[in-house]
């Protein structure tokens, strides 16, 4: 393993916190009232994102963790499978289709749970067990593999992004994901020790959860009325 990129990148642990802040935040920006065509962008970009996050995990954190939270393990691999089914089916829909509103927030009840079991169980005891140089380790195999699984994704990554903004905001957002991207590709500076602890604080974490628990029973009941 290059040592520069053990020293580099975020660890395991920041890297997965990272990703469930990304999935909340997209999530979002997804209303039943969006236009189609922002709906599909928003699809795609969680679509392909939580893909990649769950291949890192059961490709390198979950191995990592088996001995530790085998009981935790053995349920979330069936989590990712079943959020992979759901993925499929909403790649077979269009966003006119009723059931596409509802798929997507069957998809947003199974990432909360999901993101909640990770969130107060494994990665505080990953965090108590395996220690920072190990899940700096971990964090620079996950780097790597991370830029190899997004490669044959960038243009639509980018067409994504754009499309599933607001107007407003996308001059903004765009240049923050770009920077994110090109840092992370080039790996050119070293980070702060403790920069990247949290990408969410969990106080603001747990409060995102429960606006989209929210917005998901909200949405169920326009769905059904």
């Amino acid at each position: 393993m290059n040592p520069m990129m053990n020293r580099l990148s975020p660890s395991a642990i920041t890297q997965i916190r990272m990703d469930h802040t990304h999935a909340l935040m997209t999530f979002h920006r997804y209303h039943i009232d969006t236009s189609p065509s922002r709906k599909r962008a928003i699809v795609e970009t969680l679509s392909i994102a939580l893909t990649i996050h769950a291949t890192l995990e059961e490709e390198i954190f979950y191995p990592a963790m088996r001995s530790i939270d085998p009981d935790l393990i053995d349920r979330s691999i069936p989590e990712h499978a079943e959020m992979k089914r759901l993925i499929e089916e909403l790649h077979q829909l269009r966003p006119e289709d009723r059931s596409y509103d509802a798929t997507v927030m069957s998809l947003m009840r199974d990432v909360i749970r999901h993101v909640a079991d990770e969130e107060t169980k494994l990665l505080p005891d990953a965090e108590r067990v395996l220690g920072e140089d190990r899940l700096a380790e971990l964090g620079a195999q996950m780097t790597r593999r991370r830029m190899e699984l997004a490669a044959p994704h960038t243009g639509a990554i980018a067409l994504n992004t754009v499309r599933s903004y607001p107007a407003a905001t996308l001059a903004f957002t765009g240049v923050l994901a770009l920077g994110g991207w090109l840092a992370a590709r080039a790996l050119m500076r070293p980070m702060p020790p403790r920069a990247l602890k949290y990408a969410m604080p969990p106080r603001a974490l747990k409060r995102s959860a429960a606006q989209l628990r929210d917005l998901a029973r909200r949405s169920g009941r326009a769905l059904t009325a």
